[in-house]
């Protein structure tokens, strides 16, 4: 597992989105509805007329995650700890309990395609924030302008 895959599953597996913010699940899908039963044929009648007999594949079930409300809830579960995470990856990842080490950040660095040194510069450090929000909204995430800027 690689960094960026830690750190996207430590926010958009954190807590339950509550109430009215749940994925719909599809009938059929584990945890959904039943599916609608399809009428058995009737006798002498051949199969594939009047009767479906295979249904169609459920739409996966998508759930855009609030990247500043989930980060805001962690910082407040863990008692509002003095963490500029909007801003610093090193914070971020201190945040989320990743180790913030140089190495980490390095490898974070060849996840995500940085061509800069890789030398822990404040240069490379804002370049991995904002890739990394650019990347959590990629995989459905909701990331304010000011994450990302």
């Amino acid at each position: 597992m690689g960094i960026f895959d830690k750190i996207k599953g430590a926010i958009f597996g954190h807590k339950d989105p509550g109430p009215g913010n749940r994925p719909t699940i599809p009938a059929g899908m584990a945890g959904g509805p039943p599916a609608q039963q399809q009428p058995a044929p009737q006798a002498g009648q051949p199969v594939g007329q009047g009767t479906t007999q295979t249904q169609p594949a459920p739409a996966p079930v998508t759930q855009e995650v609030d990247v500043e409300q989930v980060l805001a809830q962690i910082s407040r579960d863990r008692g509002n700890p003095d963490l500029n995470y909007k801003t610093s990856i090193v914070d971020l990842m201190k945040l989320l309990g990743i180790d913030s080490s140089l190495e980490n950040r390095k490898e974070l660095a060849q996840e995500l395609g940085y061509t800069g040194e890789r030398d822990g510069s404040a240069e490379m450090n804002i370049w991995l924030h904002k890739a990394t929000m650019k990347q959590l909204a990629a995989n459905g995430g909701r990331v304010p302008a000011s994450f990302i800027d």
